[in-house]
């Protein structure tokens, strides 16, 4: 019965934000919250970026080494 009260009382659902709190230490926690992970997002994505980077520069010095061992071959 008194998880039914917590779960319904308009307290347990209001974020910091929604209750006009938003200088309070829970508002400052969610945001740094939500920074973190946009950090987090944006290392791995810039490790994806990096890693093709990184295959298409092999390529390319593969491919001009591969020229470069025909033509003088010729």
């Amino acid at each position: 019965m008194a998880s039914g009260w917590l779960a319904i009382s308009p307290v347990a659902r209001a974020c910091a934000t929604c209750a006009g709190e938003s200088d309070s230490k829970m508002a400052e926690g969610m945001t740094a919250g939500i920074l973190a992970l946009l950090l987090v997002i944006f290392l791995v994505l810039g490790g994806v970026v990096g890693f093709f980077a990184f295959l298409a520069h092999r390529a390319a010095a593969q491919s001009a080494a591969l020229d470069s061992e025909s033509a003088s071959d010729r």
